[in-house]
């Protein structure tokens, strides 16, 4: 039995570069990418910035779900009950 190494796979570039939807995609993919680096970068030099604004955003989150949800059970409909 030789020993030959095994290549599966595609390993090169396609013929046919990206057109339409796929760029679109990939151009937002890499996008994405970007900006997610850059936020961990931010977050990494500035912790306790980055600490607050995501207590802050999750207070607001909460605080607008509750006011949601009181208002939701002051029906004045009998359409429920």
């Amino acid at each position: 039995m030789a020993k030959e190494e095994l290549k599966t796979g595609f390993t090169g570039t396609p013929a046919d570069q990206p057109e339409g939807v796929r760029k679109v995609a990939s151009t937002a993919t890499d996008a994405v990418k970007r900006e997610s680096s850059a936020l961990v970068a931010g977050a990494a030099d500035h912790p306790h910035t980055a600490t607050t604004v995501a207590l802050v955003i999750g207070a607001l989150a909460f605080g607008l779900g509750y006011m949601m949800g009181q208002s939701a059970g002051r029906s004045e409909s009998r359409y429920w009950r």
